[in-house]
C-alpha cells in the first residue's frame, strides 16, 4: 500500500425514521442531523428510512461541501430509505432487494411496500478499496408471537450471501444499518459466524451513550413504551459490522450512541438512537481472510437452528396457500353456479319468483372479488414457499459442507 498504512475512519449510522407526512417533526429533526453532520465531520455516513427524496436532496444540498460523495438507493413502492454520504469517492452502487419483506394485505407494517433491501458501495480510502453497506432488514413488531421471524430469516441469509459474493475485491467489509435483530437472536448469530464480521459495540475499546449500547430506548419520546416493557433499558437492533478481507487489520477505537434529545432542543434525531464508531485500519504482514475453516465453532449449530425456523415458515406458508387455493376454488365454483341459473333464466327454466336481480348481481361481484383476492394470495404464498424452500435448500447444502469439512 502506497503511503500511510494506517487509517482512521469515523462512521456515523442512523436510522432516521423520516416517513412524509407521517413521523413527527420530520422536517425538523433532517435539519438537525445535517447540522449535527457538519459540525461533527464523520468520513462516512449511512442512513435507513429516508423515504422522502426531498429530504435526501435537503441534505445533499446542506453536507454537500463537507460530503461530496453521496447516493440514494430507490426500491419498492416507497423507496427503500437507505442512503449514503462519504468524504470519500464511492467508485459505484448496487442495491440488493430481499426476495421475502412481509405481506402486502398488513397495511398497517408496510414493510412490503418499502422494498426492504441492502445498498452498497465500493469506494476506496487512499489506495485501501473499502466495501460500504447500508442495510435494513424486517421489522419484528411482536417478540413472542414473530409471524415475520422466517422472514427475517431469509433477509439475513441473503444478507450473508451477498456480503460473501460481493467482498472479494475490498480489504475491509462495513456494514452498519438497522437488522431489527438483538444481538443474541439468531438471525444476527447467522449473520456474522457466516460473513466473519464483527460487532463493533462488542470490540470497542471505550464505548459512550446507552447502557449496553442500545438504540432503541424507553425514553425516547417517539418510541412506543408498552413494546419495551419486557426491555426496561432498550434493545440494540443497530449496528456497525466490520472485518478485514485481506492483509488489513480493523479496531474499533472508540463507540459511541446518541442519549436522547439534540443539546439544546427538546427533541431527539430519530426514534432510534446514532450509532458513531471510530475505526483504526491498518495493514498487516499477513493475510486474514475469512473462509468456512475460520468460522466460528458452533456455526453449524446456528445454521440448522436458523433451518428450523425457516422450514416451520415454510409449512405455514404452504398452509396458507392451500387456504387461499380452497378460497379461490369456493368463488369459482360460486360463479359457475351463478352462470348456470343465469342460463336457466334465459332459457325459461326459472321458477316463478325468480331470484332478485340486484341480489344475484352483487352475489356475483362478491365472487368475483373473492376469487381475484384469493388468487393474488395464492400466487404470492406460492412465490414465499418458493423463497422458503430454496433458502432451506441453501442452507442444507451449508450445513452439509460444514460436516464434511468441519
Amino acid at each position: 500500500m502506497e503511503g500511510d498504512p494506517t487509517l482512521r475512519l469515523r462512521v456515523f449510522d442512523l436510522n432516521c425514521w423520516a416517513i412524509r407526512y407521517l413521523s413527527r417533526r420530520r422536517q425538523e429533526r433532517v435539519r438537525l442531523i445535517g447540522d449535527a453532520l457538519r459540525r461533527e465531520g464523520f468520513d462516512l455516513v449511512l442512513l435507513q428510512e429516508v423515504w422522502s427524496e426531498q429530504d435526501y436532496s435537503d441534505l445533499k444540498v446542506k453536507l454537500g461541501g463537507c460530503y461530496p460523495f453521496s447516493h440514494y438507493f430507490r426500491s419498492g413502492v416507497i423507496g427503500s430509505g437507505l442512503c449514503i454520504f462519504s468524504r470519500f469517492p464511492i467508485l459505484d452502487t448496487l442495491l440488493y432487494q430481499y426476495s421475502l419483506n412481509g405481506y402486502p394485505y398488513m397495511l398497517q407494517h408496510g414493510d412490503w411496500f418499502c422494498g426492504k433491501s441492502v445498498g452498497l458501495g465500493r469506494r476506496r480510502s487512499g489506495s485501501q478499496p473499502l466495501l460500504l453497506g447500508s442495510p435494513q432488514l424486517h421489522a419484528e413488531y411482536c417478540r413472542d408471537k414473530d409471524a415475520y421471524l422466517p422472514h427475517r430469516l431469509v433477509q439475513a441469509w441473503e444478507l450473508a450471501q451477498f456480503i460473501r459474493h460481493t467482498s472479494k475485491g475490498a480489504d475491509v467489509v462495513l456494514l452498519g444499518g438497522d437488522l431489527n435483530m438483538h444481538p443474541e437472536d439468531v438471525g444476527i448469530r447467522l449473520l456474522r459466524g457466516w460473513t466473519g464480521l464483527r460487532d463493533a459495540f462488542a470490540e470497542a475499546t471505550r464505548f459512550e451513550g446507552c447502557e449496553d449500547g442500545c438504540t432503541l430506548v424507553p425514553n425516547n419520546c417517539f418510541t412506543d413504551k408498552s413494546e419495551l416493557l419486557p426491555f426496561p433499558l432498550g434493545i440494540r437492533i443497530d449496528y456497525i459490522l466490520y472485518k478485514a478481507i485481506s492483509s488489513f487489520m480493523v479496531k474499533c477505537e472508540e463507540l459511541k450512541t446518541t442519549t436522547g434529545t439534540v443539546p439544546g432542543m427538546d427533541v431527539p434525531f430519530s426514534d432510534h438512537e446514532a450509532v458513531m464508531a471510530t475505526l483504526h485500519i491498518q495493514r498487516q504482514g499477513q493475510a486474514a481472510g475469512a473462509t468456512l475453516s475460520t468460522a466460528e465453532p458452533t456455526l453449524a449449530d446456528v445454521v440448522t437452528e436458523a433451518r428450523t425456523e425457516v422450514g416451520v415458515g415454510l409449512r405455514v406458508a404452504q398452509q396458507q396457500r392451500r387456504s387461499s387455493g380452497r378460497m379461490a376454488l369456493l368463488a369459482l365454483l360460486l360463479l359457475l353456479l351463478q352462470a348456470a341459473a343465469a342460463l336457466g333464466a334465459l332459457a325459461g327454466l326459472d321458477a316463478g319468483q325468480p331470484f332478485p336481480k340486484l341480489s344475484f348481481c352483487l352475489l356475483g361481484f362478491l365472487a368475483i372479488g373473492i376469487l381475484l383476492l384469493a388468487t393474488a394470495l395464492y400466487l404470492f404464498h406460492t412465490m414465499e414457499v418458493k423463497m422458503l424452500r430454496g433458502t432451506e435448500e441453501q442452507m442444507r447444502m451449508v450445513l452439509q459442507a460444514l460436516q464434511e469439512h468441519p
